[in-house]
């Protein structure tokens, strides 16, 4: 089942948190709603669901229009950051809850519970109360309930948030395993970049309101369409530069523009950790090294360009050849392989 959003608008008070938003989820796709807190994501999670009344706008689901039913009425199961499991129910309790409200038959109901502890990793935990799960074994149970009335999009708010880091990578490969085996349509809430890259099939990025782009994770990395994306997505550096004969030169560094502009422009120059290469330069150079961290399986050098004063960073493995002899105060040559300019005060810029 496919999902079509148009032109949704919510304010609270004076203050519009969703702008005439507009995009669409293919059937089986799992979708992300990146972005930075406050942006709006929810907010368009819930008007999707029901939970929230749009100002304006339609919700089609599946071909027909349902943002005039009740939540009830969309099919649509929704699982939140905080599992929000009733206490005093059991497991299988908790996951058949939505089947009970419906009057499914009671053997259809522990059919299905009984399927869905297979799937989510939890058998012969039907019996346990919540209390005595992990965090992440919760949020499993959070997901089946959402999944047992077999709903024809499945929506989930920050569902990994209440965990820790290492759960929470956990969960990441199993809902992506998950979604791979039962392919409902999916869209999920997050601000952490990681998560949308690691799961979804496509990331849509909302930002003070409005949606910035759509697509995949390659496409929003490599061609970020409006300045904000570039700099929200992703280790990056900005830096002040200038255009001139189709490069964007940063102080003694230049770089062939995707985006030329008039020779002069001053520009913002958007340069990805990944894509600076630094080797040791005794008696030339073009910055000087300020500090080498190691970073678990990386090694991140922060150094200072010449003429510019600002400081850039750059990525490395940790046994890269492109790291011997480079340690603080050395003089270092830098290379950009790849960035994106925008003009300085250009209409998209944030």
């Amino acid at each position: 089942m496919g999902i079509r959003v148009e032109n949704l608008v919510k304010s609270f008070g004076s203050v519009r948190v969703v702008d005439h938003v507009s995009f669409e989820v293919r059937p089986g796709e799992l979708v992300a709603l990146l972005g930075p807190s406050g942006g709006g994501k929810s907010t368009v999670l819930r008007m999707i669901a029901g939970l929230e009344a749009a100002d304006s706008g339609e919700v089609w689901l599946d071909g027909a229009r349902v943002d005039h039913l009740h939540a009830r009425d969309r099919q649509v199961g929704f699982v939140f950051q905080h599992y929000a499991l009733f206490r005093h129910m059991t497991v299988a309790d908790n996951i058949a809850f939505g089947l009970s409200v419906r009057k499914i038959p009671l053997a259809e109901q522990k059919e299905r519970v009984a399927t869905l502890l297979e799937v989510m990793g939890l058998p012969g935990m039907g019996e346990r109360m919540p209390s005595q799960l992990s965090g992440g074994q919760r949020q499993r149970v959070a997901l089946a309930r959402a999944l047992a009335p077999r709903p024809k999009l499945l929506l989930l708010d920050e569902p990994f948030g209440a965990v820790d880091a290492k759960v929470r990578e956990e969960l990441r490969r199993w809902l992506r395993k998950l979604h791979d085996e039962v392919h409902t349509t999916s869209i999920f809430v997050t601000h952490d970049q990681e998560e949308a890259f690691a799961i979804a099939d496509r990331v849509m990025i909302i930002s003070q309101g409005k949606l910035e782009q759509a697509g995949s994770p390659v496409e929003i990395l490599d061609n970020p369409a409006t300045e904000f994306v570039a700099r929200f997505v992703g280790d990056v550096n900005v830096l002040p530069g200038v255009s001139r004969q189709g490069h964007v030169h940063v102080g003694r560094v230049s770089v062939p523009a995707e985006d030329p502009h008039p020779d002069g422009t001053a520009v913002n120059v958007v340069v990805r950790a990944y894509d600076l290469k630094f080797w040791r330069e005794d008696g030339a150079g073009v910055a000087t090294v300020r500090r080498v961290m190691t970073v678990g399986d990386r090694v991140r050098v922060e150094a200072w360009l010449d003429e510019v004063e600002a400081p850039i960073f750059a990525q490395f493995p940790r046994r890269s050849s492109l790291l011997h002899g480079v340690e603080a105060g050395c003089r270092i040559a830098v290379e950009i392989t790849q960035a994106r300019a925008w003009a300085v005060h250009a209409p998209d810029a944030r």
